[in-house]
């Protein structure tokens, strides 16, 4: 900071005045100046504050500011800029102003402030001490910029790589968990076909049960992930809800109703039914959770037109159709409803919830290419809406389950080829019992030595994500390209990038893991039966 009086040459120019300046003529009733015009017209927030009163008092506020805060001149003279601060507004921040007007030294930062309105804003601030020519400090001077925008978009960007960090690796472990369950799932179920015992048959029927829920477990995380593997068809939103009503009703309890509110005609959306309505539970379960003492859910259904507002919320212009929940509770706080979507993230008690569930849902939305949106005051409730992109086919019929009594055998030959030995094993002995004939290969490398080997092999069963120079989707090309009449089922913990964006329609065969008998017996059988599919030319988008 130069000292006051202190004078600089033209020939050093010098950036101190930035930082201090120095007056002739303290005093601010002289309002007719060139130089006041110009502080009160410029777009620039500005004021000036008294130190030598009581509390540093803001003396003079030009209407840039008046429009950024909301309030009146006369609002604003004579109080301390603290009334400006609220419940978000960072202590340490506080402090470090407080500290420099104390030290009669200038600071620039960034800080949260409240308008009139209540609403928040991001306020960059420099702040400067004013002293006569005796070196008396006189004011403080403070000019001001909203960045409220940039500030929402760095944390937008921040969040995104955070989320898409914690994406990755999520994906990654339920993909090995995937293969793990695999293993204590198939082998449950052999076991059980083998004991005669009750207690034992409760006790594995236990073990099985807990699998199971693992299983629902890692869906969840590779919803999240984005990396589920998805059936998309088109669905008429309303009677999904309808269906759906009567589950939600003895989910959220006697002490919560359940309020209907559809738009007629809604277009068609494209999803897939069965993560929708997990999606919907979970947002569901939250609402209750939200009600301790009961109340209302309401359920509602609209159709939208994004054009210009659709880039600021991140979706290309089109027609969406929304699907909100609104509860009564107690609402989030905005660094709660910050942290809504992350995984394991919750404000529950231990034993009350995974924090999965909202993670959950805003995968699903960004891979159905549709948006989750949180709206939530402490005290006001919570409303979640799911945007979805509105299709243009009609919504397609709902076709029975078809309950098969047997297994369905065969004797063809199957070629199984999967990295982890438990899961190579599990899968040979599934498909020996059900009459097939096996080979097995750890790798593709070895899988297009057997192809070249052995003669008769009329399927190849492949895991997908595989280490060494071929994963499953090369190995079936090049299969394919040797055998083009070769029928090809690929297995899967998850759809790797490679295999989770493409078309509604498949353009190849893919089994889930974690499979049952029954699941395999059927897809093999299909796949048999159906022949061998051109698989897409390199390039094309695959879909799993």
């Amino acid at each position: 900071m130069p000292e006051p009086g202190v004078s600089h040459s033209a020939e050093a120019p010098s950036l101190a005045h930035l930082k201090s300046a120095v007056i002739r003529e303290p005093g601010l009733d002289d309002r007719g100046s060139v130089f006041f015009a110009a502080i009160e017209m410029t777009r620039m927030p500005m004021i000036l504050t008294d130190p030598r009163q009581t509390d540093n008092p803001i003396v003079f506020a030009n209407r840039a500011f008046q429009d950024l805060t909301g309030y009146t001149e006369a609002e604003l003279v004579g109080r301390n800029c603290r009334f400006l601060q609220g419940p978000e507004t960072s202590r340490e921040t506080v402090r470090e102003l407080r500290d420099a007007v104390a030290e009669r030294r200038a600071i620039a930062t960034e800080i949260l402030n409240y308008k009139r309105d209540g609403s928040p804003f991001w306020n960059g601030i420099f702040i400067g001490p004013v002293f006569d020519e005796a070196g008396e400090i006189v004011y403080f001077f403070a000019s001001q910029l909203d960045v409220t925008r940039r500030r929402v978009s760095e944390q937008a960007f921040r969040q995104a790589q955070k989320m898409e960090a914690i994406g990755q690796l999520t994906a990654g472990l339920a993909h090995d968990f995937n293969n793990l369950l695999q293993v204590v799932t198939g082998n449950l179920e052999l076991a059980r076909n083998s004991v005669t015992s009750e207690r034992a048959q409760r006790q594995l029927a236990n073990a099985a049960g807990a699998a199971e829920r693992g299983a629902k477990l890692t869906k969840q995380l590779l919803s999240f992930a984005r990396k589920a593997r998805l059936e998309p068809r088109s669905l008429n939103l309303n009677a999904l809800v309808l269906a759906f009503a009567e589950v939600a009703e003895s989910t959220l309890g006697s002490a919560v109703s359940v309020r209907l509110d559809l738009t007629p005609r809604l277009p068609a959306v494209t999803l897939d039914r069965t993560n929708l309505e997990m999606a919907l539970l979970n947002v569901l379960i939250n609402a209750r959770d939200a009600m301790p003492a009961g109340g209302t859910v309401t359920i509602s259904t609209a159709s939208l037109q994004l054009n210009g507002e659709g880039r600021a919320r991140s979706l290309p212009p089109g027609t969406y159709v929304a699907l909100r929940v609104r509860d009564e509770g107690e609402g989030m706080p905005p660094h709660v409803a910050e942290r809504a979507t992350e995984p394991f993230f919750s404000t529950k008690g231990p034993g009350k919830g995974t924090g999965l569930g909202l993670a959950m849902a805003h995968g699903f939305l960004q891979q159905s290419r549709g948006r989750l949106e949180i709206e939530s005051r402490p005290g006001s409730g919570t409303t979640i809406t799911m945007l979805f992109p509105a299709g243009t086919g009609a919504p397609s019929e709902e076709e029975p389950a078809e309950q098969r009594a047997v297994l369905r055998r065969g004797d063809e030959t199957v070629l199984v080829v999967e990295d982890s030995d438990d899961v190579r094993a599990l899968a040979r002995e599934y498909l020996e019992s059900l009459g097939y004939q096996v080979l097995a290969a750890r790798d593709g490398d070895e899988a297009l030595r057997i192809l070249e080997r052995e003669e008769r092999i009329d399927l190849l069963f492949s895991d997908i994500v595989m280490p060494g120079s071929l994963n499953g989707l090369t190995l079936a090309e090049r299969a394919q390209s040797r055998r083009p009449d070769l029928p090809v089922l690929l297995t899967t913990g998850y759809n790797e990038d490679l295999v989770a964006d493409g078309p509604a329609t498949p353009t190849m065969d893919v089994l889930g893991k974690p499979y049952r008998k029954a699941e395999l017996a059927d897809r093999i059988r299909a796949a048999l039966d159906r022949g061998a599919r051109a698989m897409p030319a390199p390039g094309e988008p695959h879909h799993g």
